[in-house]
């Protein structure tokens, strides 16, 4: 990044205090300073990033920005009403500098993160790449990983997420992508926007700052996304259908080892078997997405292959643990009923005793009880040999378990209720555990402890 202080205080209507300086990076952790950093202090609930001013210039910042006009500080400073909308701003105007640079944003209810990080893992054979760190998926987020991009980055990889109408336009006017992908449309974040296809126009905010004749990447399978057919030009479609322009075939599981098929591209004329390292019929739509845009960017049939076989999924997300007693399917990152169901038929097809440590799956709304409930009788009838519920949500998801019947269930309100009694709920050695829930039940306490357990 080579920006100045003053070019950024015009392009962002900012009023610059003090001498302009070189500015090399940006952050918005006082404990993080770069070479010649640009501070950006943001507001939340329980802090506010201008106390930690003198902080950030101590660690070495040659510049802030704020909203505390009347303050003078050690270094130049630009003033501005909002410094989390200035954040945008920054990150809006660089990543327009960047001429050469090609955008790829990846939304959708489920499957965001691990199609990125395929996606970023194929583009990476050709293109030096950039992706989102994590879930860094918000107006926070997208902003951060475009500071992260270099002069000579020419690939970047995008995840936005989002919890209203909105966001992802406004992120989208942030990253102007070049090529979007959309995974589907679920029932995340339901409860804010009303209904399936309430989400599927949130989803489709991703277009609008983008050229009518942009690459844009869809799931086929998902009955709410072929309803925009007519709506946009330069679609393609990923699916497990064979008239799809993408599709695949020869599918076969090999348990936690992974899944491997056969992709097709370009109406049949490029064919790329591939051994997708992390289990799930999922992944090899997600892989499809990746295939595609690989595809489209000029990558070779070798280059595509290399990079699905080759990539690794953010942690949390279906991380296979072989420690201690148990084989563990790390899936705590996020949940949803789509995302818990898929999880569950990569358990159904393990061998030997199974079972789910499953939790409260959020932002699911009035629907949340009949959620939980159809995800309990879901885990029964994949033939689960043992169903644990923890969470307030998820006593719904216990009388839905019991109610089918056939499985042993549990249920306990909270996970410290769960970890005191854990050992006298589990089989002994052998079993092959999920543990899955919302970010915010932190099951990987739980999967820590099940790592421990000799």
């Amino acid at each position: 990044m080579k920006l100045t202080l003053k070019e950024i205080a015009d392009n962002i209507g900012g009023e610059l205090i003090g001498a302009d300086v070189q500015i090399n990076s940006i952050s918005r952790d006082s404990r993080d300073i770069g070479d010649n950093c640009l501070y950006v202090p943001l507001k939340g609930e329980k802090f506010d990033g201008h106390d930690f001013i003198e902080m950030a210039c101590a660690e070495g910042a040659v510049a802030v920005v704020t909203e505390r006009g009347n303050e003078v500080y050690p270094v130049p400073s630009i003033v501005v009403k909002d410094t989390r909308l200035a954040l945008g701003d920054i990150a809006r105007y660089y990543r327009k500098k960047l001429k050469n640079l090609k955008v790829v944003a990846i939304t959708g209810s489920v499957g965001k993160t691990t199609t990125k990080d395929i996606m970023a893992s194929v583009l990476s054979r050709k293109y030096k790449t950039v992706k989102t760190q994590g879930n860094y998926n918000n107006d926070i987020g997208v902003p951060l990983t475009i500071f992260r991009i270099e002069e000579d980055t020419e690939v970047a990889v995008i995840e936005m997420g989002m919890n209203h109408f909105g966001e992802i336009d406004y992120l989208s006017s942030i990253a102007l992508p070049d090529i979007a992908v959309i995974t589907n449309i679920g029932v995340s974040h339901i409860e804010n926007l009303g209904s399936r296809d309430g989400i599927l126009k949130a989803k489709c905010e991703v277009f609008n700052h983008m050229s009518e004749e942009s690459f844009k990447v869809l799931n086929g399978d998902d009955d709410k996304l072929v309803t925009i057919a007519r709506n946009y030009k330069n679609l393609c479609y990923c699916s497990l259908n064979e008239f799809a322009e993408v599709h695949a075939d020869n599918i076969s599981e090999k348990g936690l080892e992974g899944i491997s098929c056969t992709i097709y591209l370009d109406d049949n004329n490029v064919k790329i078997p591939v051994n997708i390292p992390v289990p799930g019929k999922h992944m090899v739509r997600n892989s499809m997405f990746a295939a595609a845009v690989g595809y489209e960017l000029g990558l070779s049939v070798e280059e595509i292959k290399e990079g699905i076989e080759c990539f690794h999924p953010t942690a949390m997300r279906m991380d296979i643990i072989k420690e201690g007693r148990y084989t563990i399917i790390n899936d705590a990152y996020n949940a949803n009923p789509q995302s818990v169901k898929a999880a569950l038929d990569v358990l159904a097809a393990c061998k030997g005793t199974t079972c789910c440590i499953l939790g409260d799956m959020f932002e699911l709304g009035e629907r949340a009880p009949k959620y939980h409930a159809e995800v309990g009788r879901y885990a029964v009838s994949r033939g689960i040999d043992y169903v644990i519920c923890i969470g307030e949500l998820s006593e719904n998801m216990y009388e839905g378990a019991v109610a089918t019947g056939g499985s042993e269930v549990a249920y306990f309100r909270t996970r410290e209720e769960f970890l005191e009694d854990m050992e006298n709920i589990l089989p002994q050695k052998g079993c092959t555990v999920l543990v899955k829930a919302s970010r915010g039940m932190h099951f990987e306490k739980i999967t820590d402890r099940l790592r421990s357990v000799e």
